[in-house]
Parts: structure tokens; sequence; C-alpha cells
């Protein structure tokens, strides 16, 4: 299970509007044993595309160490879809780099945005609940 603050959840719905045209992404600081997210840190798309996300490698860095320095891990990545459901394309797929994060993808396909969350292992996706709140 994936708990998100309110504040943390506003800013991915933020960051995903705030990319477009491109897909937006960031990375999820917290606790690997609860998954609950502590940080959102906003990173740019190095790969500026409606179809692909990169997260930009010194965004990446600065993310991990301030992580660390709060006491928390990198547990997650979260980006968006333009035109797609909130669903890991194949790309996604592909490029998952640990079996222990949490993906979250926010879709902005409909009206109101979705947001969902899986993990990816092996190959295999597995939609996981989320909670939004502050407890």
């Amino acid at each position: 299970m994936l708990r998100l603050p309110h504040r943390a959840y506003a800013q991915m719905i933020a960051a995903a509007y705030d990319g477009l045209p491109d897909e937006a992404c960031g990375l999820l600081g917290g606790d690997p044993v609860t998954g609950r997210v502590e940080v959102f840190y906003r990173c740019r798309n190095a790969a500026a595309s409606a179809r692909v996300y990169t997260v930009d490698p010194r965004d990446h860095l600065h993310a991990d160490r301030d992580a660390e320095d709060r006491g928390l891990e990198l547990i997650g990545v979260m980006h968006s879809h333009t035109h797609t459901d909130a669903y890991p394309s194949p790309t996604d797929v592909a490029q998952a780099p640990d079996p222990a994060w949490h993906y979250v993808i926010v879709s902005l396909r409909d009206e109101a945005p979705v947001l969902r969350s899986y993990r990816i292992v092996d190959g295999t996706i597995a939609e996981e609940p989320v909670t939004i709140g502050d407890r």
C-alpha cells in the first residue's frame, strides 16, 4: 500500500499539469517499510517528451541526498500520462529500475486526473491501494 499525505498528492497532480504538453515526473521520499511518502521531489523530464519520461540525473541525485539527510529513502517514482490511462506502458515496465519501488502514474486523459500506483517485479504489474491522508 502507498500512503500519500494530501500535500504530496496535490504536488503530484500540480506537477502533471505543469508538465504539459510533456510527461512530468518526480521521486518519492519516504519509509520503505510503511510505504508512507514524506516528500515529493518534482524532477525535470530529461526526455522532454509527451510519450516517455527520464528523471533528470541531477534532480535524482539531489532527491537522493535530501532524502538521506532527512532519514528517508527514495521509495518510488511518479510520472504522468498525458493522453492514456494511469496504467504502465511497455516502456514503463521495461524501465522499472527497482522491484521494491512504488510506480505512481497520474493520468490526465479524462476531465479529472486519475492517480494509481503499481509494483512492477520482473515485468509483472500489480496495482496497489493508495490512501490519501495526513495520518
